[in-house]
């Protein structure tokens, strides 16, 4: 199977390692992945500040960079590519926020193809491939944090943790309140600076307490907001995304 590969702004621009490592889980999987180098963001941060304006001209550029012909058969009718993202923020972003922006426009049907054809990645393997086991082997304890946006606008929380218990080695160990907002949220850091750390604090107590070694997420965005309150304090427990856990773990 073809896929596309979305890697977000901030992942490309802080840790596009997390990018290769998707892509090699993905071939893991048996996928063949295309990448469009113009890609560039979704809109989210211009939409949740309120730009609506820089908003539509980013989300229109976005739904224009996944052609959904095959490159290899430029004649051919055209196939219908999964794209594929290593954050349920952006492709939440993209299924429930780009109705507004796009509707009763030009772009609407091809908008309305994108939403349908993108997914975040647990969510693709598990419930799109019926991948559930990558043969991957990773010697630790683990918690997972459920992101807001995983969790609330894709319904996501089976997947990730039917990937991360069938890999060998690994033990997983659910924190209290695992569902509780990390304190991220966006500008909402920005805008609330004392009640965002707080509620990081409390997050990473919570994980603490399972004596897990790792705090993994399907959201970056929420483990750097986490990682900056660990580093600060000098605590015993690192962050890794899931498609980095999966990546290390791959025979």
């Amino acid at each position: 199977m073809q896929v596309e590969l979305f890697i977000p702004c901030f992942i490309d621009q802080v840790k596009p390692s997390i990018a290769f490592d998707m892509i090699k889980v993905l071939e893991k999987a048996g996928c063949k992945v295309l990448y469009n180098v113009e890609q560039t963001c979704c809109g989210q941060p211009a939409y949740s500040a309120g730009y609506m304006a820089d908003a539509r001209e980013v989300a229109e550029k976005f739904v224009q960079e996944f052609p959904l012909g095959d490159p290899d058969r430029p004649t051919a009718k055209p196939i219908e590519k999964p794209i594929i993202s290593p954050s349920a923020s952006c492709v939440g972003m993209v299924k429930n926020h780009y109705n507004s922006i796009f509707q009763n426009t030009s772009l609407h049907n091809q908008c309305r193809k994108v939403q349908k054809n993108m997914f975040e990645l647990s969510d693709f393997l598990v419930n799109q491939l019926q991948k559930t086991d990558l043969e991957c082997r990773f010697d630790a304890k683990v918690t997972y944090h459920d992101s807001c946006s995983a969790l609330r606008e894709l319904r996501i929380k089976d997947a990730p943790r039917v990937l991360l218990k069938n890999i060998k080695g690994l033990q997983l160990m659910e924190m209290k309140d695992t569902e509780t907002c990390c304190g991220f949220g966006g500008t909402f850091s920005f805008k609330y600076e004392p009640l965002s750390v707080s509620m990081g604090q409390q997050k990473v107590e919570h994980a603490l307490a399972t004596g897990a070694e790792y705090i993994v997420s399907t959201d970056y965005s929420c483990l750097m907001h986490l990682d900056a309150y660990i580093k600060k304090n000098n605590l015993n427990i690192q962050v890794l995304h899931l498609a980095e856990l999966l990546a290390k773990g791959i025979q």
